[in-house]
């Protein structure tokens, strides 16, 4: 793919955290991103005001996952405000939270995924791609166990992986690339604080398992390099702290 410079984004849950991070980098690169949020106005409104204020792009477009018509009304705002959508990041996930139901996590990790690859179809042209955002964990959750407080959420991101994947012959008949990138546990972001809750001493774990975790920025760099990384449709990039769990998976 060529550079990101002039081409629009959609990225979901990216309010805060990686996805905001990723927001702000491939708009310091040219692009025009809209950044999606479920509930926090002012935390989306404040990562267009950096953006802007640094001289991109970008526009907050409030979106709920698991609902099909607030999907397909985000992805309209793209092509409302910037005159088309190139670049569907699928970041947003979840599935720890409290109070959203016994089947949230598959609703959100598998179902909502679906559900916006197919609406991000309509209107992908050719040269587009769909990047996938999961972690080590969910990947590799088949040969790989995880913390029992994760394996449901990590269960119901491969579904969602392997939903998507699954769909690569469509998407490549549409001229529509698919990536899966891939980080062990992220400093700082809302999973990795819940996992730390409830299993007290789970990110020291990781970190000394992994020799490193990756920040927030550092795993944003990551996603936004793999938005126009010159790599097969399908490709999964692993990126930090990958090597325990290939060898864990005899792979």
């Amino acid at each position: 793919m060529s550079s990101v410079a002039g081409k629009t984004v959609v990225i979901t849950g990216s309010s805060r955290g990686v996805g905001a991070d990723t927001a702000k980098i491939l708009a310091g690169e040219g692009a025009n991103v809209v950044v999606n949020y479920r509930q926090k106005a002012p935390r989306a409104n404040k990562v267009v005001k950096d953006i802007t204020e640094a001289g991109g792009a970008a526009i907050a477009v409030q979106a709920d996952m698991t609902d099909v018509e607030s999907l397909r009304g985000l992805l309209q705002a793209g092509v409302d405000e910037f005159g088309g959508v190139d670049i569907l990041i699928l970041n947003a996930s979840g599935g720890m939270e409290s109070g959203m139901g016994e089947d949230y996590a598959l609703r959100l990790n598998r179902d909502a995924q679906n559900d916006a690859l197919t609406e991000g179809l309509k209107v992908l042209p050719e040269g587009g791609r769909v990047v996938f955002v999961t972690s080590h964990q969910a990947h590799f959750i088949n040969d790989v166990e995880t913390m029992p407080e994760y394996e449901a959420v990590a269960k119901s991101k491969r579904a969602g992986e392997d939903t998507l994947t699954a769909r690569v012959p469509e998407m490549s008949e549409r001229g529509v690339s698919f990536v899966v990138v891939s980080a062990d546990m992220i400093e700082g972001t809302v999973t990795a604080t819940l996992l730390n809750r409830a299993r007290p001493g789970a990110l020291e774990e990781r970190r000394e398992s992994a020799g490193k975790l990756y920040s927030v920025n550092e795993f944003a760099q990551e996603i936004a390099k793999m938005v126009s990384a010159d790599v097969e449709t399908g490709h999964v990039e692993l990126v930090g702290g990958a090597e325990d769990f290939l060898a864990q998976a005899g792979k």
